[in-house]
C-alpha cells in the first residue's frame, strides 16, 4: 500500500526503521529500550518491522580498550566483530519483554549490487517477516572495505526499504527534523513536509553530521529519503526519542511524501 499521509502510518503493512550509532551506543545505549518499545508497539499492531541499526563499531570500541574510533580498517573490522555480537544481544534482551525474536542480517554494498545475493537477501527477509521475526540489518563491517561500502546506513536503509517494498521508512538521528539551515544556527526553521519532487531550493543541507556525531548527516539522510520516496515509500526523518510518536502517526519530524505511482527498482 502507498502511505499518502501520516494518518495511515499506524496501519502500514511493512516498516523499515533506521537508527544511527550515536543514538544507541555509548552514553545513549539506554535508548535501545524505548526504541524497542516503539518497534514492539508497531509489531503488535500487525506491521512487519525491519530495523536497520548502525553501532557495531561504536559498541565494540570499549571492549577493545580503545580511546576512540579506530582509523585503520583492520581495527574497525575487529571492533565491528565484537560490537555486532554485543549490539544484537542488547536488542534481543530488550525484545524478550515482548516475546519477539530478532534475526540478524549483515549486508555489504556488493550484496545489493549482485543480483543473486540481492535475491537471497530478499528471500531471507521475506521469510523472517512472515515468521513474525524482527530482522535487524547492518552493514557487514567485518568484511567490508573502504573502497566498497554503503558509506552510511541511511543509504542501506533506503535500499532495504526498496528491496522489501516497504510502505514506510523512518530515519532516526539526534535531531528532530530537517531544517532550512543547520538547526543550531539562528533563524533555522523546521520543514514539516517535502513533496517527492521538491528541489528544496534555498535549504542549506550540510554534509556533516546533524549534530556532529556518527558517520551520516543531513545530506545522506535527505538523499536516502528522496531515493525511497521517489520509489513510492513514505519517509519520516526525526529524532530517536520521537520514534514512538512517529510510528503512531503524530506530526513530528519531516515527512517526505511518496511518489504515488512509482515503479520500484534497485
Amino acid at each position: 500500500m502507498t502511505i499518502d499521509d501520516r494518518s495511515q502510518v499506524p496501519s502500514a503493512r511493512r516498516i523499515v526503521v533506521k537508527v544511527g550509532s550515536s543514538s544507541i551506543s555509548g552514553d545513549n545505549a539506554g535508548q535501545i529500550g524505548p526504541l524497542v518499545d516503539a518497534l514492539a508497539a508497531a509489531h503488535g499492531r500487525g506491521s512487519q518491522v525491519i530495523l536497520v541499526s548502525s553501532g557495531a563499531i561504536a559498541t565494540g570500541i570499549p571492549y577493545l580498550q580503545l580511546d576512540g574510533r579506530p582509523t585503520d580498517l583492520a581495527t574497525q573490522q575487529a571492533a565491528a566483530a565484537v560490537g555486532q555480537n554485543v549490539l544484537i544481544y542488547r536488542y534481543q534482551d530488550s525484545l524478550d519483554r515482548y516475546e519477539i525474536v530478532a534475526g540478524q542480517v549483515l549486508l555489504t554494498a556488493g550484496d545489493m549490487e549482485n543480483p543473486t545475493h540481492r535475491t537471497n537477501a530478499k528471500r531471507a527477509m521475506e521469510r523472517l517477516l512472515h515468521l513474525r521475526i524482527l530482522p535487524i540489518v547492518n552493514e557487514n563491517d567485518t568484511v567490508a572495505t573502504h573502497e566498497i561500502r554503503f558509506g552510511d546506513n541511511d543509504r542501506l536503509a533506503a535500499l532495504v526499504a526498496l528491496l522489501v517494498e516497504a510502505d514506510l521508512l523512518v530515519l532516526l538521528s539526534d535531531v528532530d527534523a530537517l531544517y532550512t539551515k543547520p538547526p543550531q544556527e539562528p533563524g533555522a526553521e523546521r520543514i514539516t513536509e517535502v513533496a517527492y519532487d521538491d528541489a528544496l531550493e534555498g535549504v542549506e543541507i550540510g554534509s556533516t553530521g546533524l549534530s556532529g556525531l556518527g558517520t551520516g548527516g543531513a545530506l545522506t539522510k535527505v538523499s536516502a529519503a528522496r531515493q525511497a520516496a521517489e520509489q513510492g515509500t513514505a519517509v519520516i526523518l526525526t529524532a530517536t526519542s520521537l520514534v514512538d510518536e512517529a510510528l503512531s502517526g503524530a506530526p513530528v519530524g519531516t515527512w517526505f511524501a511518496p511518489a504515488g505511482a512509482s515503479v520500484r527498482t534497485l
